[in-house]
């Protein structure tokens, strides 16, 4: 009736009826889904049925979004290097340092992915030591002025212990990065970022450490810098990190 129409409903009579629609998502930028520890982002479409004299039936059905992050931009093309020295005390004597160098070829990378890390330790201190390589995921998450932040290690690798005088070099060494959600940069009350740390474990006392920024990107490296089409490099992307939560510290 005209009252209904005002409303935007519509009287369905009976027998089985169909209706296509669709929706445009805004233009501004949209968070990507993501399940967290402590919030997530999720998106859904909501269809109710009114019927006279009985509750209404409503359904929700949950969808995908993706805040696409391209790394073939300059600043996620960058190489990224560290260098750093520790000396340890040793009761009335000094021994000498350790040094680690390390570099990666880029910024950005995508699920699947393996990153070649180059570096360098030189262990001239008296104790054994081991080299070590972590992918780390931190979510933040802020409310009513707070923040509260949670540190997960996905991937990890172990070099050869050094002895005393010894010097290990990582040509090239892979790190393969699992199905995890992307970064997530631009949303006021949920961000998603990763880090490479390139350690060096010593027995004993603080461990000596480099942390290279990563972000972790849907859009995949194109061959030779050609800029093929968004549509099949999205398409490629692995989808199976969505809803992934890792519990557990891999070996």
């Amino acid at each position: 009736d005209d009252d209904n129409s005002e409303e935007g409903l519509h009287t369905i009579y009976s027998g089985r009826h169909e209706y296509a629609f669709s929706f445009e998502l805004p233009q501004i930028p949209l968070a990507t889904s993501f399940e967290g520890r402590h919030g997530s982002v999720r998106y859904w479409v909501k269809a109710e049925l009114h019927r006279p004299w009985l509750l209404p039936v409503k359904l929700k059905k949950e969808f995908t979004v993706f805040e696409h992050i391209d790394i073939n931009t300059p600043s996620l093309l960058s190489p990224q290097a560290g260098t750093k020295e520790k000396t340890l005390c040793c009761w009335l004597c000094t021994s000498g340092p350790i040094s680690l160098s390390a570099k990666i070829e880029r910024k950005g990378y995508t699920p699947g992915e393996s990153i070649q890390i180059f570096a360098e330790i030189e262990n001239c201190s008296s104790r054994m030591v081991v080299p070590k390589a972590t992918i780390y995921q931190t979510q933040a998450f802020y409310a009513k002025g707070k923040m509260k932040e949670v540190k997960q290690l996905v991937a990890n690798l172990r070099g050869e212990s050094l002895s005393s005088g010894k010097t290990e070099t990582w040509n090239g060494k892979q790190l393969k990065i699992p199905p995890v959600s992307p970064s997530i940069l631009d949303c006021s009350i949920i961000r998603v970022e990763y880090s490479l740390m390139v350690y060096v474990d010593i027995p004993g006392a603080m461990d000596l450490f480099l942390n290279l920024p990563l972000v972790i990107g849907t859009i995949p490296l194109h061959p030779f810098g050609s800029r093929t089409s968004s549509v099949s490099s999205q398409g490629s992307m692995n989808m199976n990190w969505l809803g992934l939560m890792l519990h557990e510290r891999p070996e």
